[in-house]
């Protein structure tokens, strides 16, 4: 596996480490539903939550559009729809972007909640 994508793996799993620190239940890691992977659907309480995890090795980052496009914004809505839809769910759905950044002391994690809108 190529070096980016370990990086990516690592970064997911401290994620899922920092939600579940934080309350978090982890309904899911890797959704896929057509061309839309999901990296980690969680809930907490009667909130369903997706998140698209960000690792970055470098400290740059200059907005969240640059992020997450709108195309991948529409898939992301698309999967949480049928994951909902699937599993009968009745839960409010946020959308969330963690952000992993290398630094030489370690990680540094960010957690944007509602970092959009899916209408």
């Amino acid at each position: 596996m190529a070096e980016h994508n370990d990086f990516g793996k690592l970064g997911e799993q401290y994620a899922v480490n920092y939600l579940l620190k934080n309350g978090y239940k982890i309904c899911y890691r890797n959704y896929r539903y057509l061309k839309a992977e999901v990296d980690i659907i969680a809930q907490k309480g009667a909130v369903l939550i997706i998140v698209e995890v960000k690792a970055r090795s470098t400290n740059y980052i200059d907005d969240v559009a640059d992020l997450i496009s709108q195309k991948k914004i529409k898939l992301l809505v698309l999967a949480a729809d049928h994951y909902v839809t699937s599993n009968d769910l009745d839960v409010t759905i946020r959308f969330d972007i963690i952000t992993i950044m290398k630094k030489k002391s370690g990680f540094e994690l960010s957690h944007m909640e509602d970092a959009f809108y899916h209408f």
